[in-house]
């Protein structure tokens, strides 16, 4: 042959044997995971903040006008100390038309006190001339000269023009009256001292604590019942936990919780106190409508390990449902459906083996295995499509 014939065959074979190799089945690269034997827990991880057990919001008792808050947030205060004092409401300020008014009700009320003045001096007269005639009435009685019916009447004029001459009097002391409150409605005008000798009502702290909230710092007028600042002791902490009606079902009063990332080293140990039993609809980050309960927790961790917290701060929330100290598991990531049950590929002699295992507590990453698998099997971590029962793996 020559040796353009003997090229052409060597290609020839290269290409067939590069063809047969391309056929060749080659193992699949894969993730591979133990199966261990350790502790196992079941949590609730969500995000929670602290708030103080006990607030106290101070109000205005009545409608007067609030002197500046003298106070910062975080002031210490004793209980009964004064916190802020209210003085009487303002007087208004007179325009022209409402002087003029004010000033016409005075004219009007001293115009109503001569009058009463003038009857006044009526009723005297006539209670004299009643009193007079009453005296000669009495005379012409002892000496006969009249009847006892005309006495009687006498008296009877007497006593009436004397209590007249008393109705008038009153009368003089109630125009005064009214002319003193007309001449008021001038003399208190906010124009001029219009808060002279005002009363100032205090308000006292109910508690020891310290200033939580300043709602309304600035001096003006308030309204009765309106907030004006928040007292609590920052001390005594709980956690409040948002967490979804799902787990709330699984949490119970004494449940133990974790809280971390809330600034400090340490991890602070606490307790389930309450879970509320309303829940409610909450949008998530994503635009879903969840809905969530709150979980009350308190903190039972040394104070002196979270004296930086304060109230409102943030911490992340781990309720512990469930702890086995010595649980066999396995990823599960490693586990999928396989008809109503679960299954895994366990890895034996460089081949993926179809193992039906049954799951129990699960965990975020990891499950509990009860039954298939044995501590220290590998088992493939992420099974994909290409992998079934007998195909040839490589561990990555």
């Amino acid at each position: 042959m020559s040796r353009r014939t003997l090229a052409w065959i060597a290609g020839i074979v290269l290409v067939v044997l590069a063809i047969a190799w391309g056929f060749v089945p080659r193992p699949v690269t894969v993730d591979v995971a133990a199966v261990e034997r350790g502790p196992l827990e079941v949590t609730v991880r969500e995000e929670g903040k602290t708030r103080v057990v006990e607030r106290y919001v101070i109000s205005a008792p009545v409608a007067g006008y609030a002197r500046r808050l003298a106070l910062d947030v975080g002031d210490v205060v004793e209980e009964s100390e004064v916190v802020l004092r209210l003085e009487a409401l303002r007087s208004q300020v007179l325009d022209p038309r409402a002087r003029a008014q004010a000033e016409a009700r005075v004219e009007g009320a001293r115009a109503a006190l001569e009058a009463t003045q003038e009857e006044v001096a009526a009723a005297e007269a006539d209670a004299d001339f009643a009193a007079a005639e009453l005296e000669r009435m009495r005379e012409l009685f002892d000496r006969g000269g009249v009847a006892r019916r005309l006495l009687d009447s006498a008296t009877a004029d007497a006593r009436r023009s004397a209590a007249r001459r008393e109705a008038a009097q009153r009368a003089v002391d109630v125009a005064a009256y009214d002319l003193e409150a007309a001449r008021t409605a001038l003399r208190y005008s906010a124009a001029g001292d219009g808060n002279a000798g005002g009363e100032t009502v205090l308000v006292r702290s109910p508690v020891d604590g310290r200033v939580l909230t300043i709602i309304n710092e600035s001096e003006g007028v308030v309204g009765a019942g309106q907030p004006l600042l928040e007292i609590g002791n920052p001390a005594a902490l709980e956690v409040e936990v948002e967490v979804l009606s799902a787990d709330a079902v699984r949490i119970s009063p004494g449940t133990a919780v974790r809280f971390e990332r809330w600034g400090g080293d340490a991890v602070l140990d606490g307790v389930v106190r309450r879970v509320e039993p309303v829940g409610f609809t909450k949008i998530s980050a994503l635009g879903v409508e969840e809905q969530r309960v709150r979980v009350i927790a308190g903190i039972v961790s040394p104070p002196e390990l979270w004296e930086q917290l304060g109230d409102q701060f943030r911490v992340d929330a781990t309720f512990v449902l469930w702890r086995g100290e010595d649980a066999l598991q396995a990823p599960s990531s490693a586990l999928f459906r396989r008809g109503d049950g679960w299954a895994a590929f366990v890895v034996v002699d460089g081949a993926a083996r179809l193992r039906e295992v049954e799951v129990g507590r699960r965990s975020g990453l990891r499950a509990e295995i009860l039954s298939g698998l044995s501590a220290g099997e590998t088992v493939i971590a992420h099974p994909g499509d290409q992998i079934a029962d007998g195909t040839a793996v490589r561990p990555r």
